[in-house]
């Protein structure tokens, strides 16, 4: 089976109005895209969509978690990712390229996959820093003998040589 046939939307026959499609997203997921950034996740993704004579509209909602390391003490980490986006799909019988929020599909059309824009949003929502206040979880997964050696460095660093604004600041009052 296509692990990304679910995400088939049937387009031909839809009548106007709005649907809701609701879609899990896991590991098996990620792995059907070569190069993927995610290894391992689970998501829980809501599609509100709104068909009309001309286009469809579509809202993406989704929360979940992505399995990681923390980039503070390295220890393994369930991230919590969550966001909304929005994707217009707009009927064309002339082939357009897609733009950043709009697509464009045949009238034609029979179906639509909405596979890579779940998994470009998702990506998209990760944060560039990979921590969270973890303290909430039960036990907190967090290296805590990392962290003590990490402040540790910090505030010795500071106390003995200053930091790099306060050397700065002395060799301009000196020249």
């Amino acid at each position: 089976m296509d692990i990304l046939r679910p995400f088939t939307i049937p387009v031909k026959g839809l009548q106007n109005g709005k649907r809701r499609f609701n879609f899990q997203v896991d590991r098996s997921f990620f792995q059907a895209f070569e190069g993927s950034p995610i290894e391992e996740g689970t998501f829980e993704v809501n599609m509100d969509l709104e068909k009309r004579h001309d286009m469809l509209e579509l809202h993406f909602d989704f929360a979940g978690k992505v399995k990681t390391e923390c980039d503070r003490c390295l220890a393994p980490i369930h991230l919590p990712v969550a966001d909304k986006q929005s994707l217009l799909v707009k009927f064309s019988p002339v082939e357009r390229l897609e733009e950043a929020d709009v697509v464009y599909i045949s009238p034609d059309a029979g179906e639509l996959n909405v596979a890579k824009y779940v998994y470009e949003f998702i990506c998209l929502a990760m944060p560039y820093i990979h921590r969270y206040d973890c303290l909430d979880d039960s036990p907190p997964p967090c290296d805590f003998e990392a962290l003590k050696r990490i402040q540790n460095e910090e505030g010795k660093a500071d106390n003995e040589t200053g930091t790099i604004w306060d050397h700065l600041k002395d060799q301009y009052k000196e020249s």
